[in-house]
């Protein structure tokens, strides 16, 4: 299903069976746990990643999208995320670990930005093949979060990354956050525009099974940080649905008070 995190946009929700509510954690949880980011290692070929049962969350974007910048802001951490003096330079993903130190519970992966003109062609289709395949095969990838500028939208590199993850994204097995980033240099009927086209191309995405959300954020303003911060909580720390009782099920289940069937005739 669709749901969208943006306070500026209805979220579309299926209906659940009814459960006592669970408390949603406070906003000085979640960025007391993005804070705990810490770096764990680099690696520039798949091969070179550790195996991994927690869940992972990679962030992705172009080149200038404020990819660094953002994960920094989330994490309330100057210098977590390296953002090179040359964009499009830095050919590594880095992985970081949340959670307690003794107890991690999920990793952020930092991929390179894409699409910088001044690097070479081969390197540029390396790298582009990497990414497709962390995308499209790491098993413990839970959650990718999209960088975009706001003043730019989707552009053709945007969307032939998504194309990578469309498939796990359909289905329900990764979920995907857009964010609008730089929306502070918008003014109001700018941001709702880019918001709303952003909306409406991942319309062609979502599905039943699917988690996908946009949203505007500002790392300058820190607007959008509770809101995200809140969501990849909540990739990590995914609440227990109970399941659902079928009207078979209740037809066939016999009451507590029931009397116990009366014995046989003799014959």
């Amino acid at each position: 299903m669709a749901n969208y995190i943006a306070s500026e946009i209805m979220t579309n929700t299926s209906a659940t069976p009814q459960q006592t509510p669970v408390a949603d954690p406070s906003d000085k949880v979640v960025l007391g746990w993005t804070h705990t980011a810490r770096f764990l290692t680099t690696a520039s070929e798949l091969v070179h990643l550790p195996p991994n049962e927690l869940p992972e969350i990679a962030f992705v974007g172009r080149s200038n999208a404020g990819k660094s910048t953002a994960i920094n802001t989330l994490a309330q951490q100057k210098r977590l995320a390296f953002a090179s003096k040359t964009p499009g330079r830095t050919q590594h993903i880095n992985l970081f670990e949340l959670g307690p130190k003794d107890a991690a519970d999920a990793w952020f992966a930092d991929l390179p930005g894409y699409g910088y003109a001044a690097v070479a062609k081969a390197a540029k289709l390396r790298w582009q093949k990497v990414m497709a395949d962390y995308l499209g095969t790491r098993r413990s990838l839970s959650g990718v979060v999209l960088m975009v500028d706001s003043r730019l939208g989707l552009t053709e590199l945007d969307k032939q990354l998504l194309e990578f993850v469309t498939p796990r994204v359909r289905n329900g097995e990764i979920k995907l956050l857009v964010l609008l980033t730089k929306s502070d240099k918008l003014n109001r009927k700018e941001a709702d525009a880019a918001l709303f086209a952003t909306q409406d191309f991942l319309g062609g995405i979502v599905t039943e099974e699917s988690d996908v959300s946009v949203t505007l954020f500002s790392a300058l303003k820190k607007k959008g940080v509770e809101d995200v911060a809140r969501a990849l909580h909540e990739w990590a720390h995914p609440k227990a649905q109970p399941a659902a009782e079928t009207a078979e099920d209740a037809e066939e289940a016999e009451p507590a008070d029931a009397a116990p069937p009366a014995p046989a005739a003799a014959s």
